[in-house]
């Protein structure tokens, strides 16, 4: 024998919904994309379109050379490359004004670290490609690796402008 079956229990009609500050920031604030034009206009936003075009021709100038060949040129590419793409990603992030709607992140100290780190990685690499350039190592090269050297020294001057503005913009910031 079965037991005789239950009548089914009402429901209930009644949702509840939460939602996160972080969700209904990120909704808010992402609608649309601002864009910061005066940003180029600025000395460390002129030095940063500097920093990419001279870092490019470093790399590319070594790039079309033999450079694998010698330990010494792909430290230099490495350092060349790492930094551009990092530098066309802050570039990015400064012309769509992403660091405002990303405000835990402490933009002042990331900023001044990274041109820190650019500017010292940057110093060792130029120091390296101008001591390796020589007409012995290949003689085929040496315009290239020339040229690619004197940039390096150019990039790294402007990693040196943006750390100082970095450092100013990160020194205001930890006072307040």
């Amino acid at each position: 024998a079965q037991p005789p079956p239950r009548p089914p229990r009402p429901r209930s009609h009644t949702v509840t919904t939460t939602s996160s500050s972080f969700t209904a920031n990120l909704s808010a604030s992402s609608s649309t994309l601002a864009y910061d034009r005066e940003f180029l206009r600025t000395l460390p936003g002129l030095l940063m379109v500097a920093e990419i075009v001279l870092g490019l021709l470093v790399w590319t100038l070594i790039a079309g050379t033999e450079y694998f060949l010698y330990p010494a040129f792909g430290w230099v590419m490495f350092v060349a490359v790492f930094y551009w793409v990092l530098t066309v990603f802050f570039l990015i992030i400064y012309m769509t004004m992403t660091y405002t709607r990303i405000p835990q992140v402490p933009w002042t100290t990331v900023g001044l670290c990274f041109n820190g780190s650019a500017f010292i990685l940057y110093l060792i690499a130029a120091i390296v490609d101008a001591s390796s350039v020589t007409k012995e190592l290949d003689s085929h090269n040496y315009n290239s690796w020339a040229a690619s050297s004197f940039f390096a020294f150019m990039v790294t001057s402007c990693y040196a402008g943006n750390t100082y503005f970095s450092f100013i913009s990160w020194r205001s910031r930890t006072l307040q």
